[in-house]
């Protein structure tokens, strides 16, 4: 199999559109919550100032806000489901935000903890990354089944923390370091083989 620097893939990651727990800045983790009106509002006004590109191939988490996040952006590709990009488990924070969590020792040893600790009766960040790495490599064996010879463009509609998760992992840096608003994320170079991915050239999707 060729280099993928020679194919030239480009990966286009996304993060779902907002959700009312989102706005609330609440744990949204394995609750299969859909996009707000204003999430959909959002969604399409970006789409129409197209600040998303193109894609070939389009995979999404198979949560309801990052298949509806799909459908918005993308309403002509069928999306590939990657089971293991669902969202973390937040345990007992699920739903819950700052303020109501305020005074929760346990809620204060995982901040203090800057997030390393696993969420009490939920996931912990090295599971979590291990099965975000399982899909990313699903992912790459389906992308070197095509045979194309040319650059192709693949689309990846995921959760916060799936994007930090695969950033910090085959960019580098840390796992905080890739934090995007919804709908945000980034485009960037895929190069390496599937047993030594990595990802290059990023560059965020703006727009307001």
């Amino acid at each position: 199999m060729r280099y993928w620097a020679e194919n030239q893939i480009k990966l286009v990651m996304i993060r779902h559109g907002i959700t009312a727990s989102n706005k609330e800045h609440r744990y949204l983790g394995k609750a299969d919550e859909p996009l707000s009106e204003e999430g959909i509002k959002a969604l399409q006004e970006a789409k129409s100032a197209r600040i998303y590109p193109d894609v070939d191939y389009l995979f999404s988490s198979p949560m309801r806000r990052c298949l509806e996040t799909a459908r918005v952006l993308y309403p002509d590709k069928e999306p590939i489901i990657v089971p293991e990009w669902s969202e973390m488990d937040f345990g007992i924070f699920e739903g819950k935000n700052y303020l109501e969590l305020q005074g929760d020792e346990r809620y204060q040893a995982w901040i203090d903890s800057n997030g390393a600790l696993p969420f009490p009766e939920g996931e912990s960040r090295e599971d979590f990354n291990s099965r975000c790495e399982k899909g990313f490599q699903k992912m790459l064996r389906s992308l070197s089944a095509q045979k194309k010879e040319c650059a192709i463009t693949a689309g990846m509609i995921i959760h916060g923390g799936t994007m930090m998760s695969l950033l910090s992992r085959y960019h580098g840096g840390e796992y905080f370091d890739y934090q995007v608003a919804n709908g945000k994320g980034y485009i960037c170079t895929l190069k390496g083989r599937i047993k030594q991915p990595q990802i290059v050239e990023l560059k965020k999707i703006m727009g307001e």
